[in-house]
């Protein structure tokens, strides 16, 4: 009897980070990737959602483990901090290689 073939013997996008790969989340990440740290008005300018769809957003990437948020206030006004953690930073890399090897192995 022959077995069947794992989900990466058949494509590497059925390995792909279903978290990392909606679009929203996607941009979100792509920013912190590349930034120390990020709040919520940066954030909201740069990929152009509105705070409650950001919330959602970050929401699932903090669950994930792939950001934290880190809370205080500056003066008397509530701040939040977004940082990408070492586990975002390598779900992200490994998302973005099995990306490249999709795009490379196309046929021109």
């Amino acid at each position: 009897m022959e077995e069947m073939p794992t989900n990466s013997e058949i494509h590497p996008l059925a390995t792909i980070d279903p978290t990392i790969h909606a679009p929203a989340r996607l941009m979100i990440l792509s920013y912190l990737y590349v930034v120390e740290s990020a709040d919520y008005v940066f954030l909201a300018r740069m990929t152009g959602m509105t705070w409650g769809n950001l919330a959602t957003h970050l929401n699932k990437l903090e669950e994930a483990g792939y950001i934290e948020i880190q809370k205080s206030f500056k003066g008397k006004k509530p701040q939040s901090t977004l940082r990408i953690t070492e586990q975002g930073r390598f779900a992200f890399r490994t998302y973005r290689d099995t990306m490249k090897q999709v795009i490379d192995d196309l046929p021109d």
